[in-house]
């Protein structure tokens, strides 16, 4: 079989700067790409105010909006939490979720970060896939503890080469995260090959920096792609990555 997977920091909704808002758009291109596993950072969980000022917002929560029609099953982990609401990360599959459990991994209290853990069954692969969904800190020395801890549990939770999928924001500017996480968890950049190449993926109008990442364990990428430039620029300041996997197994 092969697994089609996106990971998108979607901007809570909103365009650059926060012009616009754009979850009708958003979930449409989401569509366009058919991805089976989508991970999704800074996904409103819940705004109060938001209703008030956009007559056209959801009603429901984002991740179960931008999910409806195209993904049966959602996962969802708030990690900002505030007066009027709360935003997070979310998971959204094609195929059933088995668990999913979220850990606090902020660095400080004004930087609430989290990671998203969901075990995923997949046709055709007899082991459950360990997918987790993360959105690092701004800070070099907290985004080397939240990899430190991203990696103590997984050597816990998905030990002896069980497949695994880690995707998201890294804010990894400085490319600390390949090494550690190869040496740790054997896993390997869908885009560099474990070569220190990320993709450029921010910002989405004309990609510089590679702060997005996608890493697999017990797959083959056969395609990886970043989409950036019109539209994708007037929906969020990331451009979205997909990847193409094939199971080891």
């Amino acid at each position: 079989m092969t697994l089609r997977i996106c990971s998108y920091n979607i901007h809570k909704g909103f365009s650059q700067f926060n012009r616009r808002m754009v979850v009708h758009e958003l979930r449409d291109r989401l569509r366009t790409l058919d991805s089976d596993l989508v991970f999704l950072q800074e996904v409103q969980g819940l705004h109060l105010a938001h209703p008030q000022r956009h007559s056209s917002w959801p009603a429901q929560p984002q991740h179960e909006f931008l999910a409806e029609e195209s993904w049966q099953q959602t996962a969802y982990g708030g990690n900002a939490v505030y007066d009027h609401g709360h935003h997070g990360n979310a998971i959204l599959s094609r195929h059933a979720i088995l668990s999913q459990a979220n850990q606090d991994v902020s660095a400080h209290r004004f930087e609430r970060r989290g990671l998203l853990h969901c075990e995923i069954q997949l046709p055709g692969v007899a082991a459950a896939v360990h997918c987790v969904c993360v959105h690092l800190g701004l800070t070099g020395g907290g985004r080397r503890r939240q990899m430190e801890a991203l990696a103590e549990r997984m050597e816990d939770l998905a030990p002896d080469g069980a497949p695994l999928i880690i995707a998201g924001d890294f804010n990894d500017w400085r490319n600390r995260a390949d090494r550690l996480l190869a040496d740790r968890l054997g896993l390997v950049e869908a885009f560099g090959g474990g070569i220190g190449r990320p993709a450029r993926s921010y910002p989405s109008a004309l990609p510089f920096f590679r702060l997005d990442r996608i890493y697999v364990r017990g797959f083959r990428v056969r395609r990886a792609e970043v989409h950036f430039g019109a539209p994708w620029a007037q929906i969020s300041d990331h451009a979205a990555l997909t990847a193409e996997l094939e199971p080891l197994v």
